[in-house]
């Protein structure tokens, strides 16, 4: 034991005496600290993040979670206006019955106002589509042909038109001018 006493003493030729001992022991001091803060400050925004979330749950249960638009009585049904080409002009033909009807047709095809390259395709491509529309109302009975089928045809014409003879732009709507179908 004498001899661990005598490793304690501090003689004065160390560098400095007691000095020294609070330099070491404040910097090993100051690590722990600071440690000891940063985990406060997160701990405290845990607990706060947690209870702001918890809050707002409960305060969001009862409410929807999908907030509906009211929408105007006079816009309802209504879409944006089109553009429409009637070049086509009025096609004639027969139906595809045992005794063929007669079929006059002449239809306006509807596209964006701001595309500017329906018309020029359109017009480039008359004649693809009075072939096409000509043989689509041959291909078609009386009975498919019937006022209460239009949408339906309107419908199978777009997409036609669409997938099979337009490369660059597209149609959005068909419109019937004229529709007559004249049984013999």
């Amino acid at each position: 034991m004498a001899d661990d006493d005598d490793d304690l003493t501090l003689d004065d030729s160390d560098s400095g005496g007691s000095s020294s001992g609070k330099k070491g022991g404040g910097l090993g001091a100051l690590l722990p600290n600071l440690l000891k803060w940063i985990a406060i400050v997160i701990g405290a925004i845990a607990l706060i993040v947690t209870i702001v979330v918890i809050t707002f749950n409960i305060l969001n249960k009862n409410a929807s979670q999908q907030v509906a638009i009211p929408v105007s009585p006079e816009y309802v049904g209504k879409s944006d206006p089109l553009s429409w080409n009637t070049s086509l002009g009025t096609m004639r033909m027969r139906s595809n019955d045992p005794i063929p009807a007669s079929i006059t047709v002449e239809i306006a095809l509807g596209y964006k106002p701001d595309d500017k390259t329906a018309p020029s395709e359109i017009a480039a491509r008359t004649i693809e589509l009075r072939d096409f529309l000509r043989r689509y109302f041959m291909s078609k009975t009386v009975e498919e042909l019937r006022p209460q089928n239009e949408d339906r045809l309107r419908i199978e014409i777009r997409n036609a038109i669409n997938d099979d003879i337009l490369s660059t732009s597209k149609i959005l709507d068909v419109r019937f001018l004229n529709f007559d179908v004249i049984e013999q």
